[in-house]
């Protein structure tokens, strides 16, 4: 598969559109202008699961372009997946959408036909700046599904090394008639995605609504990008822990039928993806702390037996997580997510009075979890006071659109759970340390000296955090 970042613009231009002057565009640049006709076949499920997450995937056959196109969206525009032609859909694409698709089926669902007259504004080194389609479009007619459509459009898709279009080009197209369109792709205006839920009658509504849409979406999001062999794991973990905590501390005001069992399913696929994270995060810091040590206290290979068995661990949780992904339980983990998405699992009738009161609570009991921690100084306390922490954050941001002062405990909190992870990665680093030094200590050509050093400098900025901690909570009183 080959992966290719496509920016473009569609514009709305109707029959008599004449396209402007672009020849002049970019100075000793040269234009290269061509015909083609396009025919592409777009696959979905029957409830239209790809295209609720922005997802196109297509065959096309034309002059030059034929073959498989996913297309996945991203923050600065959609990466195009693309696989050779074949009659059947490819493997490795079929894997990229089995769980934004729940596992579905793929059928057509429709074919559109494009007649494209190309225009490629190359530099004067040959270097594509933007190209321009003018396109006329027409669609076949799925039986029973879609209806015969035909419009005209112009594309305009940035070259690799152009950050924006011209302004110039702009303003040429506006004034030869042209509007920006409001359908991002063709397939978009064939099939509009499925209508989401009619909008909550109360602010307070819409921001719990919202909130949890769009940890479902970072969930889906960082689905397709873990199965494109991508490392999202951090933010679709974080994703997860937000959906969990938001269901502990906010489900008295959602449907207790609807919610029933999904934050145990949560806890069980975050503990997946963590198991990979936390790996990948010893890796890091590990490395980091023998690189600071003077090379004289580095007694044998270090670097390279701490990386091996972390790297090991790594590989066989990341494949475990690869393996529950396309189980019956994580996708039906999934589809009850997605319902979430039509149907946010919302009572009706929630005021602000009510989110505010619920994530105060949620504050009192972080409050009181960390003065517990600070007071017996435990492990054990001191975890529980930084998941605590944790969903006081959380629900602070959930309930920001209602609260301004939200915001104070949003940092607050943030800073306790960061300061609180530092100190647990110094606790469960200190223990990896100790474990492989046992096995180090009686292996020839080694010896335990020097992961005793990194042990007692986990040690020591384990207590560095919590003293740290200790003048922050100190703080927070005096305020």
């Amino acid at each position: 598969m080959k992966d290719v970042l496509e920016r473009e613009t569609k514009w709305e231009v109707d029959r008599e559109f004449t396209l402007p002057a672009i020849d002049d565009l970019v100075p000793g640049g040269h234009v290269e202008e061509t015909s083609v006709e396009l025919t592409s076949t777009y696959f979905d499920t029957a409830e239209r699961d790809l295209l609720t997450h922005r997802l196109t995937l297509r065959r096309r056959a034309g002059d030059d372009e034929s073959g498989w196109q996913l297309k996945v969206p991203q923050a600065d525009g959609r990466v195009e997946v693309t696989a050779a032609w074949s009659e059947e859909l490819p493997r490795e694409l079929a894997e990229v959408v089995t769980g934004a698709a729940l596992g579905r089926e793929l059928n057509v669902v429709t074919t559109i036909h494009t007649l494209r007259n190309r225009h490629r504004v190359l530099g004067p080194d040959g270097e594509l700046i933007i190209e321009i389609d003018d396109d006329v479009v027409q669609t076949t007619p799925v039986p029973g599904e879609t209806d015969a459509l035909a419009w005209r459009e112009i594309e305009v898709e940035l070259g690799p090394h152009t950050d924006t279009m011209p302004e110039i080009l702009v303003e040429r197209l506006t004034e030869a008639g042209a509007a920006r369109s409001k359908y991002p792709s063709k397939l978009s205006r064939v099939l509009p995605p499925p209508s989401g839920p009619a909008m909550p009658g109360s602010k307070a509504e819409r921001a719990l609504r919202d909130y949890l849409t769009a940890q479902i979406d970072a969930i889906f999001a960082g689905d397709v990008a873990l199965r494109r062999g991508e490392d999202p794991i951090h933010d679709t973990r974080v994703a997860t822990r937000r959906l969990r905590s938001t269901l502990r501390v906010f489900g008295k005001l959602l449907d207790p039928a609807a919610i029933d069992g999904v934050a145990d399913e949560l806890k069980w696929y975050a503990g997946l993806l963590g198991e990979v994270r936390d790996c990948h995060v010893q890796r890091r810091r590990l490395a980091d702390k023998v690189a600071e040590l003077p090379l004289e206290l580095v007694l044998g290979p270090v670097a390279a037996r701490i990386d091996a068995t972390l790297l090991e661990r790594q590989v066989t949780r990341r494949k475990a997580l690869a393996e529950a992904m396309d189980s019956p339980r994580y996708l039906a983990l999934l589809a009850a997510l997605r319902t979430w998405q039509s149907r946010p699992p919302c009572t009706i009738g929630i005021g602000k009075g009510q989110l505010v009161r619920r994530a105060d609570r949620a504050a009192h009991k972080a409050d009181r979890r960390l003065a517990e921690a600070l007071r017996d100084q435990r492990d054990e306390s001191l975890h529980r006071a930084r998941k605590a922490a944790k969903r006081a954050r959380y629900a602070a941001e959930l309930y920001q659109p209602v609260r301004a002062s939200a915001k104070a405990n949003i940092k607050y909190y943030k800073k306790i759970q960061s300061v609180l992870g530092d100190y647990n990665d110094g606790v469960v680093s200190a223990a990896f340390l100790w474990r492989i030094a046992t096995s180090a200590g009686t292996t020839g050509g080694e010896n335990g000296f020097t992961y005793g050093l990194l042990y007692a400098n986990e040690k020591h900025a384990a207590k560095d955090a919590r003293d740290k901690i200790t003048a922050i909570a100190g703080r927070r009183e005096t305020d």
